[in-house]
């Protein structure tokens, strides 16, 4: 049997390289210019399309899916290719997966600055693109699988497993967290509402971390190190136990994100338990990594690439230690809508994900260009910037974390909140946000001083577009030399697909559908209603402007939160959401009992200029709202979206809508009057009143709360 001949396929691992760092720089950038906003609101140049609220989700998506994922097709399309001994099945479809990503990456930053956005964390495109997602990523997937079916060699080895695990499970979170009834071209409801909407959010919000941001990136671990460092990795059956639990206990976790809330206690309980268990895989995989370099830390001491790699699997096991810890329902009572929970994502994000990315990148284009890095000193430079800018970014967000949640529970000794302005912490912890965007200008211009490495590296080198190579053809499949029945599954890339995808759906199925099926665990409320066309309207702007970035809408039951902000929140409360609100961080007080506390001039002066009635404020300038006509061309279909999705809107009632809409828009508009304030009832400004003025009415509030 001869050797064939064939061509690896670099020209699309070169793209999704540049891509990765062209949209790391934006991504990166972005999330500065929101960090700064934190501590100097001006810095959205007084411009509604840049403010904090609507560009904090386009810093998220950038660097989730557009800086981590293409780092993760570079990583794929290059090992995938040279552990199958094939070139990527198609081509064409590697260039559609290309394009077609960086298009739905585009309208990202066109759409979420306009405030098109469903408001899900980590999901916020509305449905056009999600479905230009689904169709990009069955193409993806189309490609991957036709590889490996005309690979040569019969062994699929452990990064496959979990690119495998990640396209499958990546999939059935999509779908599900995407079911939404459209409005518009650009306008969705969520089917889900309330508690079963938040359920379904934190399931996917949880595992994007784990399958998008986790599991592709061990892959590529499990490839990239020994080949770095040029030993096998550690322990092949650790890699086993490693990839089953992992997958298995991850997708149950998403519940402890709604510790305290009003999801069943049940479910808080499994997400508890079995984030505590993730402990185990997690660690498990650090610990597969790291010994794989012993006896080999000279190397690392002389290899910028391997301290890259060194320092990435450190953060990923102290983030997946941090993560259990809390799920505890004593820290996350403390850290839950802190900038703790920054600090540990943060920790992940640019120690995990940006370093293991760096690694690669070093590592790959100098290979793939035939030559070698332009400047290790400056790798070297990029490395020590790096982990000097990860330092100054977590540590004064745990600080802030901590001060934030400590100050917000504290009480004197006469059993009064000493803290009772929400205000006073935020005041407090502006000099760490200062300090975070200092790290972040560092991590930012290693990132840069990489683009730069990089870009020379490239242009000494020449690339090798179709790397010739040669592998014998693949061996017919022999069940009689085959031992162990994992050595068979590796060798069955469909049955490996339906393993995992059966493994990933237990915990699924068991954590969502009773909360979906039964009713009755959702009880309803009586007094609750619908909201009237004019609350409905201002609750989309609302949306629009990202304030449940900075806002929660839950008061979990504890004395602190119910002294400062009312009666804690009930399931029955959100039924007619779609989507909840709940948010999750509080960079600004819990708005759920905001109705009626304060007069309708007060809002419209807190919108005009927040400082005018909270001094020193963060808060951006949210003028416009003024001067803005609202559409109320859209109220007739949103009333039958919302009956399609069982809020209650009486038959035909669709037909009078405007006409309450303005009845009760004239309404605010004449109390506004009486205090000097001349507005037209057709304002967003009103809508916008009228929807806080309805929250947490329809149950009596404590009327002793205070902000």
């Amino acid at each position: 049997m001869q050797p064939e001949k064939f061509y690896y396929d670099n020209k699309i691992v070169r793209n999704f390289g540049i891509a990765t760092i062209v949209w790391g720089i934006i991504g990166m950038t972005v999330g500065l210019i929101a960090a700064i906003q934190l501590f100097k609101p001006g810095m959205n140049m007084g411009n509604q399309y840049t403010t904090f609220g609507r560009i904090r989700p386009l810093h998220t998506n950038a660097v989730i899916f557009a800086f981590v994922g293409n780092a993760i097709f570079m990583g794929v399309y290059y090992s995938l290719q040279r552990l199958l001994k094939a070139r990527m099945f198609n081509t064409f479809l590697s260039n559609l997966h290309f394009w077609g990503w960086q298009l739905i990456i585009v309208s990202a930053v066109i759409t979420l600055p306009l405030g098109l956005t469903t408001s899900h964390e980590y999901a916020e495109l509305e449905w056009p693109i999600d479905i230009a997602i689904t169709i990009i990523w069955v193409v993806f997937g189309v490609n991957m699988f036709g590889t490996i079916f005309k690979r040569r060699e019969r062994h699929l080895y452990v990064a496959i497993w979990f690119y495998i695990a990640t396209f499958v499970t990546i999939a059935v979170l999509h779908i599900v967290n995407s079911f939404e009834l459209p409005v518009s071209a650009f306008k969705s409801y969520m089917v889900y509402a309330g508690v079963q909407d938040a359920l379904v959010q934190w399931w996917y919000g949880h595992n994007a971390v784990a399958f998008f941001l986790t599991t592709p990136y061990l892959g590529m671990m499990y490839y990239f190190l020994p080949k770095m460092a040029n030993r096998p990795i550690y322990s092949y059956k650790l890699s086993i136990l490693h990839f089953w639990a992992l997958i298995f206990i991850y997708i149950w976790a998403g519940p402890h994100h709604l510790l305290y809330t009003t999801l069943p206690g049940w479910a808080q309980s499994l997400g508890i338990v079995f984030s505590i268990m993730l402990i185990a895989p997690s660690w498990g995989g650090m610990i597969n990594g790291l010994l794989t370099l012993r006896g080999a830390w000279d190397k690392v001491r002389d290899d910028v690439v391997l301290k890259f790699m060194v320092v990435g699997l450190t953060a990923y096991g102290m983030a997946t230690f941090e993560g259990p810890m809390l799920s505890l329902k004593q820290i996350n009572g403390l850290a839950h809508f802190t900038d703790w929970i920054v600090a540990h994502v943060h920790v992940g994000a640019l120690g995990w994900n940006g370093f293991l990315t760096f690694a690669i990148l070093y590592w790959l284009i100098p290979r793939i260009y035939k030559t070698e890095l332009y400047s290790k000193k400056l790798a070297s430079f990029h490395f020590w910037i790096g982990t000097l800018g990860i330092l100054f970014y977590a540590i004064p967000m745990y600080w802030a974390g901590f001060t934030q949640g400590l100050m917000l529970k504290e009480f004197t000794a006469e059993g009064m909140l000493k803290y009772p302005n929400f205000l006073e912490t935020t005041l407090r912890i502006i000099p760490m946000h200062v300090m975070r965007s200092i790290g972040g200008t560092f991590y930012l211009l290693g990132v840069i001083v990489m683009a730069y490495n990089i870009a020379r590296t490239m242009k000494q080198g020449k690339l090798v577009a179709d790397e010739a190579t040669e592998a014998m053809p693949l061996e017919p499949l022999n069940e009689l030399t085959e031992s162990g029945w994992h050595r068979k599954l590796e060798r069955r890339p469909i049955q490996l697909m339906v393993g995992a995808l059966i493994v990933i759906l237990i915990g699924t199925v068991i954590e969502l559908m009773p909360t979906m099926t039964i009713s009755s665990n959702v009880p309803t409320i009586a007094s609750v209603k619908p909201y009237t066309p004019l609350e409905l309207q201002g609750r989309d702007i609302y949306i629009r402007e990202g304030c449940s970035n900075c806002h929660s809408q839950t008061v979990r039951p504890f004395r602190s939160e119910t002294e400062r902000y009312g009666e804690y929140s009930k399931a029955g409360e959100f039924v007619y959401d779609h989507p909840f609100l709940w948010g999750s961080k509080r960079t600004g007080p819990d708005l759920a009992r905001e109705g009626q506390k304060y007069g309708n001039a007060w809002h419209y002066n807190h919108m005009m200029d927040p400082r005018l009635m909270s001094p020193g404020s963060i808060m951006p300038n949210y003028d416009w709202l003024l001067t803005q006509k609202l559409d109320t061309t859209t109220t007739r279909t949103k009333i039958n979206a919302m009956r399609t999705l069982g809020v209650p809107y009486a038959t035909g009632y669709e037909n009078k809508a405007n006409y309450e809409l303005n009845k009760q828009a004239e309404e605010i508009a004449q109390s506004l009057s009486k205090d000097k304030i001349k507005v037209k009832s057709d304002k967003e400004i009103i809508a916008v009143i009228a929807y806080l003025q309805r929250l947490g009415t329809d149950i009596k509030a404590n009327k002793t709360a205070n902000k």
